[in-house]
This record gives structure tokens, C-alpha cells and sequence, in this order.
């Protein structure tokens, strides 16, 4: 049940960098990957708590 949570929780942060960054035209997405990989784990981790919460 968690790794359920945690796939419908995270957006695949380099599929976003690459497809919408490309289609506007970024050029310098330096701190955008950083952030994304900060909010994967920020998912992971309230995937875990909401697991725990939920099932016990």
C-alpha cells in the first residue's frame, strides 16, 4: 500500500523538466531539478505517514 501511495503521490520530476521545460523554451533549470527532488522525497515521506495513519 505504500508504494501505491507513494507512485500516485510523485510526478516524475525529470519527464516534467524535459517535456515542459523543453516545450517553453527554458533553458537554465539548475535549481527546478533540486526542488522536484526535494518534493519526491517530501512525497515519499507523507505517503509513509498517510499509510501509517490510515492501515496502522
Amino acid at each position: 500500500m505504500i508504494a501505491s501511495t507513494i507512485q500516485g503521490s510523485t510526478d516524475t520530476t525529470l519527464y516534467v523538466l524535459t517535456v515542459y521545460f523543453g516545450a517553453v523554451g527554458v533553458r537554465n533549470g539548475r535549481y527546478a531539478l533540486k526542488v522536484g527532488l526535494f518534493s519526491d522525497v517530501v512525497g515519499f515521506v507523507a505517503a509513509i505517514a498517510v499509510c501509517l495513519l490510515l492501515f496502522g
